[in-house]
């Protein structure tokens, strides 16, 4: 690990805890001030998302440098990752479709790429899918309405087969993130 912590945030189409997510993120920048660089990088689809639910400015103001996906390699962070210029990735939501080419092995998206070539490269990654378990979930959209989602058992199959990857942890809960970087930080009184 480098003096500072440097982390890939990956954010994909889900809406799903992506506010929460979000505040969260914002929150652990303002914790860990100068000691931590988060570098944001948006799928297609994440810019769309990110976009509706008024995220796009903030994104942008509130972290070290924001990326939205060209194509499967640009911006190049697979590269980076592999060159070792990121401590770890978060991935925080990943889609239901992210997830399920990243248990295919299917590297065709900024996002989905970067996580196979992390794996390959012992980057630790982390992931949180929008569809983590089967059942019916409600989530918030934007307006204030509420909508409910089917989560299914094929969905969270590849959930499964991603949290049995190498140096691959799989969470759920948002609130998750602030364990995360309490690992990879330095006490505070150094």
């Amino acid at each position: 690990m480098t003096e500072k912590l440097t982390v890939a945030w990956c954010i994909t189409g889900a809406g799903e805890k992506l506010t929460e997510t979000y505040e969260i993120m914002k929150d652990i920048k303002k914790i860990y001030g100068d000691r931590i660089k988060i570098d944001v990088f948006i799928s297609k689809a994440g810019d769309q998302v990110v976009k509706y639910y008024g995220l796009y400015r903030d994104l942008e103001t509130s972290f070290d440098r924001k990326w939205v996906e060209i194509n499967a390699n640009s911006p190049f962070l697979a590269g980076q990752v592999q060159l070792g210029k990121y401590d770890f990735i978060l991935v925080a939501p990943c889609t239901s479709n992210s997830t399920a080419k990243i248990s295919l092995r299917i590297g065709d998206t900024l996002v989905t790429n970067a996580v196979i070539m992390a794996q390959k490269a012992s980057v630790p990654v982390y992931i949180m899918p929008s569809d983590y378990s089967e059942g019916k979930v409600i989530t918030t959209l934007p307006n204030g309405k509420k909508l409910e989602l089917k989560i299914t058992r094929e969905d969270v199959e590849h959930v499964k087969r991603i949290s049995r990857m190498d140096k691959t942890e799989v969470f759920s809960d948002p609130s998750r993130i602030y364990k995360i970087f309490e690992k990879w930080t330095y006490p505070k009184d150094q």
